[in-house]
């Protein structure tokens, strides 16, 4: 069967592998990059990034691009660690290899680039940063393109974390930390209220410097947009594109069974 398939494709899988050909990164990629010097404070991070609503930042030095900072280098390797955001410079924490892709590579491409080195790209052209890749800006191709085999179920995380609602900010951050996972469901008697990500700790909490001892419950992005089980990932793109978000819980039989992000359409959509 499977050597038929490859033989005699179908029209939407040609269609599909055209689509791929004549979109490239210089055609999602989001061009305005911000950027932070290293001897900066992870508080200054946190704050460009809360008030940007961007999860990363390139690192430049004498307008040299060296390296990237993320929400997650953030959240592991200062909150988790129990140390001060302000006296954290970001050269102790960014990375400093930058995975990067070309503005005339193709998304399929730079998807499985992505996917390959797990983290954002850096879009380069002659030497320069002209622009930077996200799992949003990639999921964003998604919608247009034709309706596939994959389902939500086949690549959505089954282990759902959960806290209670009235488990303090800094405690809920640092579990989150420590599991390098980028959100958790909050629960109010056996029920989930809400969801409380990583985006929430930046734009809710650290850029404005909002105590750790404030109650998640109170932070949890309200009401949850979740999406069926069995949906195709074309669906659950749709649906992360238009409410802004990057992290669905896959509900089935009344249930929370999973959750699917962004990450995993994009690891399903460069295969």
């Amino acid at each position: 069967m499977n050597s038929l398939l490859k033989e005699f494709p179908t029209i939407s899988e040609i269609a599909y592998q055209e689509y791929h050909k004549h979109v490239h990164v210089r055609d999602v990629m989001t061009t305005t990059v911000l950027t932070i010097n290293p001897d900066a404070s992870m508080q200054d991070v946190a704050k460009i990034m809360g008030e940007r609503h961007v999860g990363s930042l390139v690192v430049v030095e004498m307008d040299i691009p060296t390296g990237i900072v993320t929400e997650r280098d953030l959240l592991t390797k200062v909150i988790a660690s129990d140390r001060d955001s302000v006296k954290v410079k970001v050269r102790e924490v960014m990375s400093t290899r930058l995975i990067t892709v070309r503005p005339a590579d193709t998304i399929k491409e730079a998807a499985q680039t992505m996917i390959q080195h797990k983290g954002r790209l850096v879009v380069l052209k002659d030497g320069n940063v002209v622009g930077i890749i996200t799992t949003s800006d990639l999921i964003r191709t998604l919608p247009k393109i034709p309706e596939t085999m994959i389902k939500v179920d086949d690549v959505m995380t089954k282990k759902v974390v959960s806290v209670d609602p009235e488990t303090s900010v800094g405690e809920t951050a640092k579990m989150m930390g420590k599991m390098r996972i980028g959100s958790v469901l909050v629960n109010d008697t056996g029920k989930p209220k809400g969801i409380f990500t990583e985006r929430d700790l930046l734009t809710k909490v650290l850029s404005r410097r909002l105590s750790m001892e404030s109650k998640v419950g109170e932070l949890a992005s309200s009401p949850m947009v979740s999406i069926p089980s069995g949906s195709s990932i074309h669906r659950a793109a749709l649906t992360m594109v238009s409410k802004h978000v990057r992290r669905l819980p896959v509900i089935g039989d009344g249930q929370i069974v999973g959750i699917v992000t962004a990450r995993d359409l994009v690891e399903a959509y460069s295969r």
